[in-house]
């Protein structure tokens, strides 16, 4: 049955084999016209994104806003979301990405005040808001922040 098998009729073409003198029908230029950009020798002589001349897709797009290029994206927790840790708990960024609550990227930790903290919980992030810092503090725990 293996033995048997072979493509369909049409499916697989032959290479286009250039450069193989006049006879084949593709010698001399091998396909690529006289002189000119396409000619020339490093094959790909300009980048991928050029268009020939004409303005470019990056540049004919309006561009909006500001792009802060210093901006810090911080991976956000909220102090209710510290409920699953239960009360007395040590929290840094070890603990919270094996809990899930984020994502273990390397970005910054930021503590946001949403919802109500476990009792005594000690606390060891990155950034934390005055709101979050001051629920911690009223439920009896205590909030260290490290580099």
């Amino acid at each position: 049955m293996l033995d048997r098998l072979k493509p369909n009729p049409g499916s697989r073409r032959r290479p286009k084999r250039v450069g193989r003198g006049p006879g084949s029908g593709r010698g001399k230029t091998s396909t690529r016209g006289v002189k000119g950009q396409g000619k020339r020798s490093p094959g790909r002589e300009v980048p991928v994104y050029f268009e020939g001349g004409q303005m470019p897709l990056a540049r004919r797009i309006p561009k909006r806003g500001f792009h802060n290029r210093s901006r810090v994206v911080c991976e956000v927790v909220n102090v209710g979301r510290l409920a699953q840790l239960g009360d007395g708990a040590t929290v840094d960024r070890e603990v919270l990405a094996k809990a899930g609550l984020i994502h273990g990227s390397g970005a910054p930790v930021k503590l946001l005040a949403e919802g109500d903290p476990p009792k005594n919980l000690s606390v060891n992030v990155q950034r934390i808001s005055a709101a979050a810092r001051q629920k911690i503090e009223a439920a009896g725990g205590k909030v260290e922040l490290v580099k």
